[in-house]
């Protein structure tokens, strides 16, 4: 039981349990390929995606919501009583006024506990880093009362026909934050850019579509990285007193996810962006001499210096930021989640003992647009968090559909929408849902929806992640 009175000032306040949630389903990008009859590795090499995930009608927002709060307070015996704030970050809207935190609610009535801050925050894939943020302002502050923070990022991305729908996806991720964590952020090494711009958004109520201009939105991901990482260094350098900083000082380096390969993009922008902070250094020899001097506003398009800078990241990249990419590569698209579905990658394969006191930047991006470059430090052991996410196993169990069924299920999603009097026709059994997963049972005539979950698995979730950690340790 936490503390009833809190102290005066909250010391690492971090990430003390992180839960995901993805779809039963997936689509394999290369039978997509074919499909569609593109060429073979459109999605696979030029995306650099592998599977994603697919909700059909039996799962909204609010389910994948449940499903995820739920799951984490069971694997870490976390009293609901416990938990002092709830906030959601999401762009997958079905109500215009009421939260999906406010649905959440239910699963904290059985134990009375009313007392919880916090609602929803939206700003594109943004949403969840801000109620992070949220969070951890929260616990800082006068206003904590020593309980947990709980933050929930999730969306359904999905997109009309054409070239971008390869790149949506489904996944939520629950992140319980609190003092003296094992995962600890860095106090004081946030940076932030914000500005207005019409690169992918969503004004059709009507519509789960987003309008996208993709060229821009990819030159304003591009931008957003140029600007925090060169932010967050020059706090690194003020706040922690670092000589000429650069991505040395970060052991990995974690990115928004839209599609892998800009991430492998975005990991040779930071490249550059270290190159341009000190051209004369040794390491970069005589083959990147050549882009000295120029302008980050110039090289947005720029092939021949991300060819290049692709080109010396190559280990780095490896090293530093593939470990973050299963699930991204394996889900597709989740917004506001994409960027904790690396962290939950990372933690999930690399062991405990490797991740000791390794610095572990983070870059998020939400179109519109808000940016921010951020990091936290492995104080703790990560065993626990790794053997409660049983990633690979999970991963590894769900339900391949054909491009066809793909195509059927976004129809009935397109012909649904924003529907009343419904009752939802996808099977409710375990190809189609995990065990423990909530699901929709009914809309009625005044939009109001009503949900069910279904069984879990015969031993307690607690129980199989404390064998699961007993054998991991």
């Amino acid at each position: 039981m936490l503390s009833a009175t809190p102290p005066n000032r909250a010391e690492n306040v971090g990430i003390h349990a992180i839960d995901i949630y993805f779809p039963k389903k997936f689509v394999d990008q290369s039978a997509l390929e074919q499909h569609d009859g593109v060429s073979a590795g459109k999605y696979t090499i030029g995306l650099g995606q592998q599977k994603m995930g697919i909700c059909d009608d039996r799962e909204d927002i609010n389910t994948i919501c449940m499903t995820v709060v739920q799951s984490l307070l069971e694997k870490y015996s976390i009293a609901p009583t416990d938990i002092g704030r709830l906030e959601v970050g999401t762009e997958t809207i079905i109500d215009k006024s009421k939260s999906v935190k406010s649905v959440l609610m239910q699963l904290f009535a059985e134990s009375g506990n009313t007392d919880i801050e916090g609602v929803d925050t939206t700003n594109a894939c943004y949403g969840g880093t801000n109620a992070l943020f949220n969070a951890i302002n929260w616990v800082e502050s006068s206003s904590w009362d020593g309980r947990y923070a709980l933050v929930v990022a999730a969306d359904i991305a999905v997109y009309k026909t054409g070239a971008a729908r390869p790149t949506g996806g489904a996944g939520a991720v629950a992140i319980l934050v609190g003092t003296d964590a094992p995962l600890v952020f860095d106090r004081g090494l946030r940076a932030t850019h914000m500005e207005h711009v019409y690169d992918f958004y969503k004004p059709d109520l009507h519509s789960e579509y987003p309008e996208v201009d993709g060229p821009l939105s990819n030159t304003c991901y591009i931008k957003a990285v140029d600007v925090t990482y060169n932010r967050y260094l020059d706090k690194l350098a003020r706040v922690n007193g670092v000589q000429n900083p650069s991505s040395e000082a970060l052991d990995y380096i974690l990115f928004h996810c839209p599609y892998a390969k800009l991430v492998a993009k975005s990991v040779a922008r930071v490249a550059f962006n270290d190159f341009l902070r000190n051209p004369t250094a040794e390491r970069y020899g005589e083959n990147l001499a050549q882009f000295a001097g120029l302008k980050q506003e110039d090289t947005y398009t720029n092939r021949d210096v991300e060819k290049a800078f692709m080109e010396y990241t190559k280990q780095s990249f490896k090293e530093k930021t593939l470990p973050s990419l299963l699930v991204p590569k394996n889900l597709g698209n989740s917004y506001t989640a994409s960027l904790y579905t690396g962290l939950v990658s990372l933690l999930a394969t690399t062991p405990s003992a490797q991740l000791q006191q390794k610095r572990v930047g983070m870059f998020s991006y939400g179109s519109g647009l808000a940016a921010s470059f951020f990091s936290l430090t492995v104080c703790g052991s990560t065993a626990k968090i790794a053997a409660a996410l049983n990633l690979t196993a999970r991963l590894a169990q769900r339900t391949e559909i054909t491009p066809a069924r793909y195509d059927e299920i976004m129809n009935l999603r397109e012909k649904t929408h924003n529907v009343r009097d419904y009752t939802p026709i996808a099977p409710v059994d375990d190809a189609n849902l995990w065990n423990g997963a909530y699901y929709m049972t009914n809309v009625d005539s005044k939009f109001r929806r009503s949900y069910e979950r279904r069984p879990n698995a015969p031993k307690s979730v607690a129980h199989n992640v404390e064998e699961a950690v007993a054998a991991a340790v």
